[in-house]
Parts: C-alpha cells; sequence; structure tokens
C-alpha cells in the first residue's frame, strides 16, 4: 500500500485486519493497489465501545457482572472529547482478567427510552451496572488512565471474606464502621447482602464470613451486623445492629443508611450527604486522634439529648469546626474560637441556629422550639438597599420573601455573581427590559447576588446567570428561563408567560442583539 499527501491513521487491528480512516488533507492522491483514488476513502473503524439501544441494552447489560455505560449525544462537546480516551479505556479493558466491557448510548436516536429511564439529563453521564441492574453513578476521572484503574477497582470483590477471629477482629480496628455478613456459604441472603455491598462500596467497608467458628462465637447467622468502630462506643447505644430479616436488598440497604451512624454520627466533608434531613449538627473541635477524650465529652452530652427525642424525626452528628468553615460562616459563626456551635438543617433546605452558648439544658430547649415551629430560619443576607427604586430591583435574602413571592405580582429574577462575565455582559441589557416594562404594573425585574444570599430550594442555581420567571399564582414553582438574552426576547417571553396580558408601546423594531443564552 502507498500512501501520498494525504492524512491517515492506522486505528488498530480487529479480527486480524487492519482498519484505516482517510482523509484526504491536500491536494495529493492515494495510491492503492495499483488504483488512483482522488476521493475520501474510509474503511470500517473498528471499536471496543459497545453502542446500545433501546432494543439491545438489556440483553447486553444483564449478562454482565460490571459494565460501564456511557449515555451521550453526537452534538455534545464534551462528549467528543471523552469519545477517544473511552475508546482507549475500553480496549485496555477488554484484555483485563475478567474482561470489563464498556458500552454507550445515544440518546438522540436509538436509546431516547434507556436515556429517560435512567435520569440522563447532562451529557454525557456515565453509569456502573452490575448484572443488569443500575448500581452508581461512575464518580471517578474522565482519562482513558483514571477509567482503567476506577474500574478496575470496581471490579474487585467489594466485600472480604473473613475465615478466622483474627482477621475480623483486625477488621473491626477500622475508624469507620464495618458492616459484616454472616452467612452458610450457599446462603441466598448472601447473595442479597453482596448486591448491597456493591451498591454502597463508596461508602461503607464490607466483609463477610461462612466459618463456624467466627459465626459461633459472635452468636450470628443468617445475619448482617453493623459494627460501630470503638472510638464511637458509648453507654447511650449498642456497639453494634443486627439485621436479621430475610427481605430483599432494598431493606438491607435501607437498614444500613438508617443505622450505620448510630444515635450521633461523626460527620465530615466526605460523609455529608450519609445524614439526611433533618439532620442536627453540633460542630466544635473534634479530634479523634490527639484529644478523643475531649472529643467525647461533648459528644456524651449530645447524646444524652438525643435520646430524649428518638421518637422525633431528627438526625444527629458531631462536625469539626475546621471542616465545616465555610457553612459555620455563611450562617454567621466565627471558626477559629472554641464555642460549639449548633445548626439544624431541615429538609426543605431550611437553618436554624442555636445562638445561646451551648449546655444540655439549652441545647435541649433549642431542639423543644424546632419541633413547636417556634424558631425562625436563619437567612443569610446582605444588608436591606436604603433605596430601590430602579428599574431593577434588588433582592436580598431578608427580602426574597417580600419582592420575589409578591402573590400581586410577576417576578423575573436574576441570580447572579459580581465575578461573572456573562452577568457583566447581561446587566445594560437587563437594565433596559426593567425600562422598558416599568409601567407595567403588576411586573417586577429583579436581580440578587447568589453569592451573598441565601437561595431558596425552589429555585435551583447551578451556573450564572440563572434567570427565573415567578408568576404570580404560582410561586412554589418558578420557571427556568432559557431563551436568549437581549432584550426583545426577554419582551416576547414575559407577553407569553406573563399572568395578564400587556402591550408596550410601539417604537418601532429593534435589531436583535447578538448576546445568546451562553451559560457558564
Amino acid at each position: 500500500m502507498f500512501i501520498s499527501n494525504v492524512g491517515s491513521k492506522i486505528l488498530k487491528v480487529c479480527d486480524g485486519n487492519f482498519h484505516l480512516e482517510v482523509f484526504p488533507f491536500g491536494r495529493g492522491t492515494m495510491l492503492i493497489s495499483g488504483f488512483l483514488l482522488s476521493l475520501f476513502v474510509s474503511f470500517a473503524v473498528c471499536s471496543d465501545v459497545v453502542e446500545l439501544t433501546d432494543g439491545s441494552f438489556k440483553s447486553e447489560v444483564d449478562g454482565k457482572e460490571i459494565m460501564l455505560v456511557e449515555f451521550f449525544a453526537p452534538w455534545c462537546g464534551h462528549c467528543k472529547k471523552l469519545a477517544p480516551e473511552y475508546e482507549e479505556a475500553a480496549t485496555k479493558l477488554k484484555v483485563n482478567d475478567p474482561p470489563i466491557p464498556l458500552a454507550k448510548v445515544d440518546c438522540t436516536e436509538g436509546g431516547k427510552g434507556t436515556c429517560s429511564k435512567y435520569g440522563v439529563s447532562g451529557y454525557p453521564t456515565l453509569k456502573i451496572f452490575r448484572n443488569g441492574e443500575f448500581s452508581q453513578d461512575y464518580q471517578g476521572s474522565r482519562d482513558s488512565a483514571g477509567i482503567v484503574q476506577y474500574m478496575k477497582k470496581q471490579a474487585e470483590p467489594t466485600s472480604k471474606e473473613i475465615s478466622t477471629l483474627v482477621e475480623l477482629n483486625k477488621k473491626l480496628e477500622s475508624d469507620t464502621a464495618v458492616i459484616v455478613g454472616f452467612f452458610d456459604k450457599d446462603d441466598e441472603i448472601k447473595t442479597e447482602f453482596m448486591t448491597v455491598a456493591d451498591q454502597l462500596r463508596e461508602s461503607h467497608t464490607f466483609a463477610h464470613t461462612s466459618s463456624e467458628e467466627v459465626m459461633a462465637e459472635l452468636g450470628h447467622r443468617d445475619a448482617m451486623v453493623i459494627f460501630r468502630p470503638k472510638h464511637l462506643n458509648s453507654k447511650f447505644e449498642p456497639n453494634k445492629e443486627v439485621f436479621t430479616g430475610t427481605e430483599t436488598s432494598f431493606y438491607m440497604k435501607k437498614f444500613i443508611e438508617e443505622t450505620v451512624h448510630g444515635m450521633v454520627g461523626h460527620m465530615t466533608s466526605e460523609n455529608e450527604a450519609q445524614f439526611k434531613k433533618p439532620v442536627c449538627v453540633v460542630y466544635f473541635k473534634v479530634d479523634y486522634k490527639l484529644n478523643p477524650k475531649g472529643t467525647n465529652y461533648w459528644r456524651n452530652r449530645v447524646l444524652k439529648v438525643a435520646t430524649e427525642f428518638q421518637n422525633k424525626v431528627m438526625k444527629f452528628a458531631i462536625a469539626s469546626k475546621t471542616d465545616f468553615q465555610r457553612f459555620l460562616s455563611d450562617v454567621g459563626f466565627k471558626t477559629d474560637d472554641e464555642e460549639v456551635n449548633v445548626v439544624i438543617r431541615s429538609d426543605d433546605g431550611s437553618k436554624y441556629k442555636m445562638t445561646e452558648k451551648f449546655s444540655v439544658d439549652n441545647f435541649k430547649a433549642f431542639l423543644t422550639q424546632y419541633f413547636n415551629a417556634e424558631l425562625t430560619p436563619y437567612i443569610k443576607s446582605e444588608a436591606v438597599p436604603e433605596e430601590n427604586d430602579g428599574p431593577v430591583k434588588v433582592v436580598v435574602g431578608q427580602t426574597f420573601d417580600e419582592i420575589v413571592n409578591d402573590p400581586n405580582k410577576d417576578v423575573l429574577i436574576e441570580f447572579y455573581a459580581p465575578w461573572c462575565g456573562h452577568c457583566k455582559n447581561l446587566e445594560p441589557i437587563y437594565k433596559e427590559l426593567g425600562e422598558k416594562v416599568k409601567d407595567v404594573k403588576d411586573i417586577v425585574i429583579a436581580k440578587m447576588d447568589a453569592t451573598a444570599n441565601d437561595v431558596p430550594p425552589t429555585f435551583k442555581v447551578e451556573g450564572f446567570p440563572t434567570i427565573y420567571f415567578a408568576p404570580m399564582n404560582n410561586k412554589d414553582k418558578p420557571l427556568k428561563y432559557s431563551g436568549a438574552r437581549d432584550v426583545d426576547s426577554f419582551v416576547e417571553y414575559l407577553q407569553r408567560e406573563a399572568t395578564n396580558t400587556f402591550k408596550l408601546p410601539s417604537a418601532g423594531k429593534k435589531k436583535k442583539s447578538k448576546k445568546s443564552k451562553d451559560e457558564l
């Protein structure tokens, strides 16, 4: 084969044949086996990434112990960047022992139903499946080496098999909870246990045993036991929790999530998401390495109070002020003092801070007030503007309800960050919009610095600027604006969505600005 003045790349050898992708970069020609070609020539490209559709997804995934699936869109820039890395990882993992297959689903064509089923809302989304069931989202890096390393680790046995008491005791020296299954070798509950271990492998430590010696010594059989770390043992609760049901992995997982941290867990930046709200967190200088006695002095006081509220829906935790400096600053606490701080985070996103000095009695009173709905949520807020008569109303945390949730007004609100370039570009356009509709009595154009004020949870802000429309008759379900960012487009949107129709004085059609809906 002779190739002249043409770009070409040998991709790989597949099924014993070379596969080429050839592009005519210049004016030259390509001579293959004596034939002169001046047209683009492309041989079939061999890929180790399995392409799945709605029709083939189940049958392909069902038979695999583990499989990584990429959900993508052909036009997505991040997907294009990932493609060669993903392909290289697939080739390397194909020859792993055992092989780990990588697959992909086009969410714009034959895989729309599958993408919808698994809640794919952005591209690329990577998910791990085990034996046909969704296991977890991929959390590794997106280069080939990172994908290979992460997936090899995922393919390792999740639960360590324990054969002797010495092994078990060594395992229980862990500074986090250890979840141990006690089963006969072919016990059905063991299969359920291993399923849960796979699902929670990133967050918890698992082990299992079929040793008669170990089961006899511990007194457990056909059971799953959560052993708490020794430094968290206390007189206020058992040092282990036992699950003896024969239910499915769903109930085993639920049991772990509800009991693994005990009555008062140790929250860290790594496990914070495991504490479901509402959660009451007591922040102080937590240090189990250098000051375990001092740390448990405060934890035992929290435990004492927590025992009195066991019948209430509330999780309790202690946490180091060092790990949560930013959060504590946001709720108005100092982070460099010796004070013990308490914050309740409710499931609706509200925060309640205890302002009295910590003591058992004050802590108990604070919780009682919370359960009696006698506390006012803490709202991070800038100072209320002394004057606010401009075309764009300035909203702060303390005035959000008054301005944005005004039942007599339709409100278009921009959430911005002072450092955001797109926000700065939008500012004159947004001000012009405010001027244009200022005489429409039931429409308000507003803005809020989302870095200096609390944003209510009904307004999801993940980038800047983010714009929402809050109609007067449906404040609980604001609409996220996704149109172009020029004055005419904003006006057209408001005329379409406004509760009460309105018209503006005709001043001739303006040419639309090229400002688009670019978002960070």
